[in-house]
C-alpha cells in the first residue's frame, strides 16, 4: 500500500517512541506518554506559536495577528515571518486561496489559486533573491470573468480582486503556502462564497452583542462568533473499478447499475472495524496524518452506513477556518486515496437503493473569549438573566419558522436531489427538533409558566451486572429525522450535501439570526421587554418545533398542513433566493445586494443544468460504447428501446439549450433528471440483469461496493499500514 514518506516517516516515530516505552518499562523506569512523535503537528499552519516565533525575530509577536489592521500597520513585517517560516518548511512559493461559486462536484479542491515563486533575478547581478514583501501577502488579482459569475462580470470587465482574510490562518502544504482570500469584483461585488460568509459573521456579531446587552451582558470589543463542526461523509472504491464507470468519472455518481445482491440491509457496516486486508484504513490514516500536519483537527474516523462509505469528524472551531480546512480535507481525500489504489467519491449519492453522504453542519455561536450562547446554564449565568437563554432560543425559533425557505436553498445542490428524505437524511420540509426537555422548558416559558433554570433531565441505566456499574445519560434521544435539531449548545443542520462548499449554509443560518436579534434590540430599544418579544415569537412560530418522526409520510403531510416551509424541488428552491422577502433580508443586513442574489441564483440554475448536462451525456456515451455493443454481443436484452433511449436524451438536451433563460433550463434539467433518465435507468439495468457477466464492460455495484470481499494482503507479504 502506498503512503507519502511524511506519513511513513511519521509512522516509523511513533513506532521508534512505543519501543523506547517499552524499553523503559523492562528496565524498571516510568515515563509518560511522549508527544514527540507527533512535533510536525500543526506545523504547516501559520498561527499560535509557530507565528509568535517567527515574528519574534523580526522584533513584534503572535499578538498582532488578532487584529485585522495588520494588513494596514504590519504587513511588511508578517510578510518577512511568512517568507521565514515557509523557506525552512521548504516553500519557495504562495497563492491567494479563494473560493469560486459553483465549485461542487467539478472543480477539484473547489478553490481558486494562482501560485506565484517567492523568488526574483536580481536585474543587475542575475542573482537569485526572495520576492515577497507585505503588498504580496495582502493582495491579489486574477480575471473575474472567467469563473461563474451570474452576469457581475464580462471579458470587456474582467477584473477580480484578492484580498487577504485574516480569519482563517496562513498554511502551507508542500511547496506551496496559501493564503485564505476574498474574491470580488472591481465594484466590491461578491463573486466567491466567502465573502458573504464574512459580512454574516459581522451581522450576527453587531446584533448578537446589541441583544446581548439588553440581556444584561456588554462584551465591549468582543465579539459574537459562529462555530462550527462540519462531518464529511464520503465513499472509496477500487480505482481500477472507477475507471470502468465514465459516470464516476465525470459526474460522481452511478446513472445507472443494478443493485448488488446485498446492500446495506443487514445493518453490517455502521462503524464496523475498518479491514486490515483492504487499504481504506491506510489510507485514512494517511488523510489524518496529513491534515493533523496543516494543523486541521480530524479528530473521529469511523465506517458509515453504505458499503465503503466512511466519515471523518473534526474538532469545532470558527466557522471562516473549519470551511477552509473542510475544503482541504476534501482535496487531500481525494489525493490521498489515489496513492492508495482507491477513488474517493464525494457526491451526495454515488449510488442507488444505499444511502447517500452529507456534511453535518454542526452551528453554535459564542462570545469571542467562549460564553455559549446556545448553553442555557453558561449563557444565564453570563448575563445574570434567567430568561436569556431562551430569549436567544425564540430568535432561532423564529428565524427557521420564518426563513426556512432559504435555508432549504442553501443544500440545493444537485446531488441532494436524490438524498433528501430518504433514509439517511432528513426530507425537504425545515422543521427543527428540540427534545421533550427542551420543548416542555420553552412551551412552559412561552406560556408565561415560569422562567427558571432550565436543567435537562438525566436518567440511570442498570444493565443488572457487577462488571458495568450502573451509568447516567441524558434523557433526550437523539432525532436522526429532523433538519435542524438542538443537541445540547449547538443545532445540528443534517441536510448539507457531502459535496457542498458550506459557506451559503452558514452564510444564511447568521443572516436569518441575525435579523431576529436585530428586530428583538430594536424593539427593546423601543421599550418592550425581551421576555415579552420572545414569548410573542414562541407563540407565533412554535409550528416549526416538532420532535416526531420525519421520514413518516403522515407526519410530513402534518407538517405541510401546518405550513411550514416544504420545497421538494431543489430547482425551485433555488429561485427563493431572489424573493422579495429574501432579498430585503440580505441588504438589510448587508450581506448581498439585489444584483448579488440575483447573480448566485443565475449561478445556481446553470451549475444545475450543467451537472445533469454531464450527466446525460454520458449516459448516452455508456448506452453507445458499452451498454448496445454487450446486449448485441449477448444476444439479449432490450435493444429497441436502448436505441429508443439515445433519441430521446439527445432531445431532451436540445430543449433544454434553447430555453431562454436559466431558470427554465434548470427546471427542464430537473425533468430530465428526475423522471426520463430514471425511466432509461430502468431500460440499462433490466440489460444488465440478463447480459453475461463475462460481456459486460461495466463495473458492476459488486464489484464498486465491497473492498472486503475484493481485496487481500499476499500471504508473502508483512502486513502493514505504510510501505515506501
Amino acid at each position: 500500500m502506498l503512503a507519502t514518506s511524511a506519513a511513513a516517516r511519521s509512522l516509523l516515530l511513533r513506532s521508534r517512541a512505543a519501543s523506547s516505552a517499552a524499553a523503559s518499562t523492562l528496565l524498571g523506569s516510568t515515563r509518560s506518554a511522549s508527544l514527540e512523535p507527533y512535533s510536525d503537528y500543526g506545523k504547516s499552519l501559520f498561527t499560535g506559536r509557530i507565528a509568535d516565533e517567527y515574528l519574534k525575530k523580526h522584533g513584534s509577536s503572535g499578538d498582532i495577528l488578532k487584529d485585522p489592521s495588520w494588513t494596514k500597520t504590519h504587513s511588511d513585517v508578517v510578510a518577512k515571518a511568512v517568507l521565514d517560516w515557509a523557506v525552512d518548511r521548504g516553500a519557495n512559493t504562495y497563492c491567494h486561496w479563494f473560493q469560486p461559486m459553483a465549485s461542487s462536484g467539478v472543480r477539484h479542491g473547489q478553490t481558486g489559486q494562482v501560485q506565484n515563486m517567492m523568488m526574483k533575478f536580481n536585474r543587475t547581478t542575475n542573482d537569485v533573491e526572495f520576492d515577497f514583501d507585505g503588498k504580496n501577502l495582502i493582495k491579489g488579482e486574477t480575471d473575474g470573468s472567467s469563473y461563474p459569475n451570474g452576469g457581475l462580470r464580462a471579458t470587456h470587465q474582467a477584473g477580480g480582486y484578492l484580498a487577504v482574510d485574516t480569519s482563517s490562518p496562513i498554511f502551507l502544504r508542500g511547496d506551496t503556502i496559501f493564503i485564505p482570500s476574498a474574491f470580488v469584483s472591481y465594484y466590491g461585488a461578491a463573486l466567491d462564497e466567502k465573502t458573504p460568509l464574512l459580512r454574516s459573521n459581522a451581522a450576527i456579531s453587531k446584533h448578537g452583542k446589541r441583544l446581548l446587552k439588553h440581556l444584561g451582558l456588554d462584551i465591549g470589543d468582543r465579539a459574537v462568533v459562529s462555530n462550527i463542526g462540519l462531518e464529511q461523509e464520503f465513499f472509496l472504491v477500487p480505482r481500477e473499478h472507477y475507471y470502468r464507470r465514465p459516470d464516476l468519472q465525470l459526474a460522481g455518481r452511478t446513472i445507472m447499475g443494478r443493485d448488488a445482491p446485498r446492500g446495506q440491509e443487514m445493518c453490517d457496516h455502521y462503524m464496523a472495524p475498518p479491514s486490515m486486508a483492504n487499504p481504506a484504513l491506510a489510507c485514512m490514516q494517511e488523510i489524518q496524518d496529513e491534515c493533523w500536519r496543516l494543523g486541521i483537527p480530524l479528530k473521529t474516523r469511523h465506517r458509515e452506513v453504505a458499503p465503503n462509505q466512511y466519515e471523518f469528524a473534526p474538532l469545532y472551531g470558527y466557522n471562516t477556518t473549519q470551511i477552509d480546512q473542510n475544503l482541504m480535507v476534501m482535496q487531500i481525500i481525494e489525493e490521498v486515496s489515489a496513492r492508495h489504489g482507491l477513488a474517493a467519491l464525494l457526491q451526495e449519492k454515488p449510488f442507488n437503493d444505499v444511502n447517500g453522504s452529507g456534511k453535518h453542519n454542526n452551528w453554535s455561536i459564542a462570545t469571542e473569549d467562549g460564553i455559549m450562547m446556545l448553553h442555557p446554564k453558561a449563557i444565564n449565568n453570563a448575563t445574570g438573566n434567567p430568561a436569556a437563554f431562551a430569549v436567544i432560543m425564540s430568535a432561532i425559533i423564529a428565524a427557521v419558522n420564518e426563513h426556512g425557505d432559504l435555508m432549504r436553498m442553501a443544500i440545493a445542490s444537485p446531488g441532494n436531489d436524490f438524498r433528501l428524505g430518504a433514509c439517511e437524511a432528513p426530507p425537504a420540509i425545515v422543521s427543527t427538533y428540540l427534545g421533550d426537555d427542551m420543548t416542555f422548558y420553552l412551551s412552559h416559558f412561552k406560556d408565561g409558566k415560569g422562567e427558571g433554570e432550565y436543567i435537562p433531565s438525566l436518567k440511570t441505566l442498570d444493565l443488572g451486572t457487577r462488571e458495568v456499574l450502573p451509568f447516567e445519560v441524558p434523557a433526550e434521544d437523539r432525532n436522526r429525522t429532523s433538519p435542524f435539531p438542538y443537541g445540547g449548545a449547538r443545532f445540528e443542520f443534517r441536510a448539507v450535501g457531502s459535496s457542498q462548499n458550506p459557506s451559503m449554509v452558514n452564510t444564511v443560518i447568521n443572516t436569518i439570526v441575525a435579523e431576529k436579534f436585530a428586530e428583538y434590540s430594536d424593539r427593546i430599544d423601543a421599550g418592550e421587554e425581551p421576555h415579552d418579544i420572545a414569548r410573542q415569537a414562541l407563540n407565533d412560530n412554535w409550528r416549526v418545533v416538532f420532535n416526531g418522526n420525519n421520514y413518516d409520510e403522515a407526519m410530513q403531510k402534518e407538517l405541510t398542513d401546518r405550513g411550514i416551509w416544504r420545497i421538494d424541488s431543489g430547482v425551485e428552491a433555488v429561485a427563493r433566493l431572489t424573493a422579495e422577502k429574501n432579498v430585503k433580508l440580505f441588504e438589510k443586513m448587508k450581506v448581498l445586494t439585489k444584483e448579488e442574489c440575483e447573480s448566485r441564483q443565475t449561478i445556481l440554475h446553470d451549475h444545475y443544468t450543467g451537472t445533469v448536462e454531464i450527466e446525460a451525456k454520458c449516459m448516452i456515451d455508456m448506452i453507445q460504447q458499452h451498454i448496445i455493443p454487450s446486449v448485441k454481443a449477448a444476444g439479449i436484452g432490450p435493444l429497441g428501446d436502448l436505441e429508443a433511449a439515445i433519441t430521446t436524451l439527445k432531445s431532451a438536451l436540445k430543449e433544454v439549450h434553447e430555453a431562454e433563460d436559466s431558470y427554465k433550463k434548470a427546471q427542464l434539467s430537473r425533468v430530465l433528471r428526475l423522471e426520463t433518465m430514471i425511466d432509461i435507468r430502468a431500460v440499462c439495468d433490466a440489460a444488465e440483469e440478463v447480459v453475461p457477466a463475462n460481456l459486460w464492460t461495466l463495473a458492476t455495484y459488486k464489484e464498486l461496493l465491497f473492498l472486503d470481499c475484493h481485496t487481500s494482503v499476499p500471504t508473502e507479504q508483512e502486513p502493514t499500514f505504510y510501505d515506501e
